[in-house]
């Protein structure tokens, strides 16, 4: 089974855990389809304020 960390308490827990058990941190899920419009955004703006 996948563990990750918890970047709040440091715990390790289920790698498809939403929520850490101990602090109820809550992990968020980024789609990669978020990461590509991210990713563009960024290069629009910089060849707009470049221009």
């Amino acid at each position: 089974m996948k563990k990750k960390e918890c970047p709040s308490c440091a715990m390790e827990v289920d790698a498809k855990s939403k929520e850490c058990p101990i602090c109820g941190y809550e992990f968020t899920d980024f789609s990669p389809g978020y990461k590509w419009v991210a990713i563009l955004l960024i290069i629009l703006f910089l060849v707009y304020l470049f221009i």
